[in-house]
């Protein structure tokens, strides 16, 4: 190893919240991107935010970080097929590995990509090659372990699984595209099928579950092959999904909530646009189209009614679209196609897959405020990871690297 130091009230309703200070999941504690920091930088000087240290050793993979209970958690592939986990203490030390078995040799994106869901002294993470695991942390032992594509009849998909499990309560959900099983729940504490989607049948994708509660219910999103759609988040049943074709079946952005608005998009010019959902959430009418974000799998930020994304084959531009009209608010070409996260009033732009710049953008409908930039220079691979930001640190992951960056305002 070598290692230099250097919304509205409808949120995500989650059981696997983050206490504070923690990113225990993909995309952050309500997996939306948003991280609830304050007193950060709004602008950074020309070489960038204070790089903390770097830690090198972690081997292939595209997992984002995990920091929960003041340790990093993130997967590698540090031989031709076996994966383990790597648990880092906050200084950027590796304290140990727990080998947690074979992983995808996909020459596109070789080693693990899903993120691992952390809660408490537990750990779930589901493999490129099916397998959904419990890992008890302080042990090392994965106290059950199923694959999903066996188990439900699922083919693999293209480039592989990388969903980022949700826990909710005591299940475990993921997308096996299996028949009446293109989504599931386990049992969190056994393994065990709770239920399936009977009735909905597809191929699964690479987009990561959410759930969003509406007029009272809590509704379950995710996108599949062909399609995105809804289903009770208590007991499975099968509510609408609403066909969208795209390239490869390649659907890895998940949906976003607001007021009953429900935004969709994908990437390789495919529509997206907003969905009006019925007073139970059990049926949709489109309500706009846009032609203009087709993101591909960097995510889309939500705050304060506006959508900020990348676009994919349309341009590669940074924009913002109002979410309640579909107007577009802005687009720049000053900045790439790039994964987006959220903090304290300013976007953080991961460009990949090759550039490897980090941007510092303000959140701003009105106008494009750019208030500074950064190379990644260690590591490997290309820049698909998500960014992490945890007690005004922003963690980036980028093949067998990881860095840290210090955004604290100390002024």
């Amino acid at each position: 190893m070598k290692r230099t130091v250097l919304l509205s009230a409808l949120l995500l309703s989650l059981t696997c919240l983050a206490v504070a200070g923690e990113s225990p999941q993909f995309r952050g504690p309500t997996r939306d991107g948003r991280f609830e920091e304050s007193n950060l930088l709004t602008s950074w000087p020309e070489e960038g935010p204070p790089c903390l240290w770097v830690t090198h050793g972690l081997g292939k993979g595209y997992s984002s970080p995990s920091i929960a209970g003041g340790k990093i958690y993130v997967p590698g592939m540090t031989d031709e097929k076996t994966a383990a986990i790597f648990v880092l203490n906050l200084d950027g030390e590796i304290e140990r590995s727990i080998p947690v078995g074979i992983e995808t040799e996909d020459t596109q994106a070789p080693g693990p990509r899903s993120t691992p869901t952390i809660e408490g002294d537990h750990l779930y993470m589901l493999s490129g090659l099916g397998d959904l695991f419990r890992l008890h942390i302080p042990t090392g032992e994965k106290l059950w372990s199923v694959n999903i594509l066996e188990r439900f009849s699922g083919p693999n998909i293209m480039y592989t699984l990388a969903e980022s499990l949700l826990v909710d309560g005591d299940r475990v959900i993921c997308t096996p595209g299996g028949p009446d099983a293109g989504v599931a729940a386990l049992d969190k504490n056994t393994g065990e099928t709770l239920w399936t989607s009977k009735g909905f049948t597809d191929e699964a994708s690479y987009c990561a579950p959410v759930i969003y509660t509406h007029n009272g219910r809590r509704l379950l999103f995710t996108a599949t092959a062909n399609f995105f759609v809804c289903l009770d988040a208590e007991d499975g049943t099968f509510l609408w999904k609403m066909e969208h074709p795209v390239l490869d079946g390649i659907h890895a952005v998940a949906p976003l909530y607001m007021d009953g608005l429900l935004y969709y998009t994908s990437g390789y010019e495919s529509e997206s646009g907003a969905l009006r959902l019925s007073e139970d959430g059990s049926s949709y009418e489109k309500v706009w189209q846009d032609n203009e974000m087709d993101c591909q799998h960097h995510g889309v930020i939500l705050h304060e009614g506006h959508l900020y994304g990348s676009n994919h084959r349309r341009g590669n531009h940074l924009m913002c679209i109002n979410m309640q009209s579909g107007d577009l608010m802005w687009k720049t070409k000053e900045v790439k196609q790039g994964t987006i996260v959220y903090a304290d009033g300013m976007l953080y732009i991961y460009e990949g897959p090759t550039r490897g710049i980090v941007h510092l953008v303000k959140a701003d409908p009105e106008a494009f405020q750019h208030r500074g930039s950064f190379r990644i220079t260690e590591g490997n691979g290309r820049h698909w990871a998500h960014p992490a930001i945890v007690d005004g640190i922003l963690y980036i992951r980028h093949g067998d690297a990881i860095m840290a960056y210090d955004l604290r305002d100390k002024s």
